[in-house]
């Protein structure tokens, strides 16, 4: 069977805090264990940054979709000195 949704406006949310977030962590707990799944809608980007920083994205639901961020591969240490410089030698 599938779990039918709950849809938790967060456009009110003016200043979210870890309270907020812990608020949000026990209505997708409380959801779950009703056979419910939680849905954050209009989420301000200060909202999903904190929850992210918390580490709850994923359990909210809120993990970032898309292309993972591509990163250049490291290529060593190059360190700068003066040519009379004794470090540089």
């Amino acid at each position: 069977m599938r779990s039918a949704k709950i849809t938790l406006d967060c456009a009110l949310v003016a200043e979210p805090t870890a309270a907020t977030i812990d608020q949000i962590a026990g209505l997708k707990l409380a959801a779950r264990r009703s056979d419910y799944e939680l849905e954050l809608k209009n989420t301000s980007p200060f909202l999903l940054e904190l929850i992210g920083f918390v580490g709850l994205a994923g359990v909210l639901g809120l993990e970032a979709e898309g292309q993972p961020e591509q990163r250049k591969q490291p290529c060593g240490v190059k360190e700068e000195g003066e040519l009379g410089d004794p470090a540089s030698r």
